[in-house]
């Protein structure tokens, strides 16, 4: 697989580096800390070793000169380490742990807890447009997503679909988080028409035929495999009535069109609006944890029904952003943004849209999807990733 240059940077002490499976974190790994110490808990000899006798971790370690670094890939195939490792933190505090998983579901009670204040937490992402440079195609990502090794398999689609049917539904029977798979199958294939919608559990337990309570704990568990995340309502400083429920996104736009299957009553614009927003939240997360932890995600959504997709709010950061997947704008198309900056004069608003052309309507600049995407950089603050995509210096008038 080709090398691709990430914008994660890793803190400077021990951390946890969670990612769903493909996204690139051993690869990463592996090429950042040549000379580390490197336990792989997916090779079976390996996990065998360790299960048998943990305490062999400290034999490995002591050997090590000082300022070395260890890393230990899928952590939670094996959280009963976290106790050694903790140990190993008290006793060698120049040792530097990294310690990698795809799910911290069965990290939530003691490892994170154990290694509180010792070890940051962050994430990696399937790819950024930017990281991609040249390679990246708007159409492409919209089909198959951005997960490293769908991107780079010789046969996209079939990676794509071998990764939904394999690592998601195997990964949940492995781990043993569901009593009937065939409840939680139905459930993947429900919760995919919920992906950059309002999430309404009693609908979706409806439609695959379980309990609401049953659908809550499946939501929980695509949360912990980070497969799937909820975008909360933004409700500072409020001035309407704002809806209660979140919006829910499954973590690429790849997985999304697997699982979605398509079907003759199907509208395929609905689809590819869904997979166009669901491409835009994917890359304002990464950028958030890539470069802007300060910051955090929402949608705007009042109960009279105005709505914006995306708010980032911040320190020194408030942005509306909507997304259409259209080649043309009519007016009506910006209202959501225009009724935020009423209740919200201080944040700058941005319509993104399919077509080629940057346009100004009502005051509010409209730019390309791709154009964004491709300005969306980790190291630039929001104002000047709006800069770069459109606007230049007039931000800076209107501030």
């Amino acid at each position: 697989m080709e090398f691709i240059r990430r914008f994660f940077h890793p803190p400077l002490g021990s951390f946890f580096l969670f990612g769903p499976r493909g996204t690139g974190k051993s690869t990463w790994l592996k090429i950042t800390f040549r000379d580390a110490l490197f336990v792989d808990l997916l090779d079976p000899e390996t996990i065998r070793s360790y299960a048998s006798y943990p305490e062999s971790l400290i034999n490995a370690v002591e050997a090590l000169p000082e300022d070395s670094i260890v890393v230990i890939d899928e952590i939670q195939k094996l959280p009963e380490l976290l106790d050694v490792v903790h140990l190993l933190m008290e006793r060698k505090g120049n040792i530097r742990f990294v310690l990698t998983g795809s799910s911290a579901r069965k990290l939530k009670r003691t490892g994170i807890d154990l290694l509180a204040g010792r070890a940051a937490v962050r994430y990696m992402h399937p790819f950024m447009a930017e990281e991609l440079r040249n390679r990246f195609s708007l159409e492409d990502a919209l089909k198959i997503g951005l997960v490293p090794l769908v991107v780079f398999s010789p046969d996209p689609y079939e990676a794509l679909r071998a990764y939904v049917s394999l690592y998601i539904n195997e990964e949940v029977k492995a781990e043993g988080f569901v009593r009937k798979i065939g409840d939680f199958g139905r459930f993947l294939e429900a919760i995919a028409f919920s992906h950059a919608s309002v999430l309404n559990l009693t609908e979706v337990a409806r439609e695959c035929q379980v309990k609401r309570k049953t659908v809550e704990g499946y939501v929980s568990i695509l949360e912990d495999l980070l497969i799937g995340f909820k975008v909360p309502v933004f409700t500072k400083r409020a001035k309407r009535h704002m809806s209660a429920h979140p919006k829910f996104y499954l973590f690429d736009a790849g997985v999304f069109r697997v699982l979605r299957r398509a079907g003759p009553l199907d509208v395929s614009r609905e689809a590819e609006g869904a997979a166009l927003e669901g491409l835009i939240a994917q890359h304002l997360r990464a950028w958030i944890d890539y470069g802007h932890r300060d910051c955090q995600l929402y949608f705007w959504r009042t109960r009279a029904g105005n709505e914006v997709d995306f708010v980032v709010y911040g320190p020194d950061t408030f942005v509306a952003v909507e997304v259409k997947n259209a080649q043309q704008l009519r007016n009506k198309d910006l209202v959501g943004l225009v009724e935020f900056q009423k209740d919200y004069s201080e944040a700058m608003a941005v319509l993104l849209y399919r077509g080629r052309e940057r346009l100004k309507m009502k005051g509010i600049p409209c730019i390309p999807c791709e154009l964004f995407l491709r300005a969306l950089d980790p190291r630039l603050s929001m104002t000047e990733i709006l800069k770069e995509s459109f606007y230049r210096n007039e931000w800076d008038r209107r501030r």
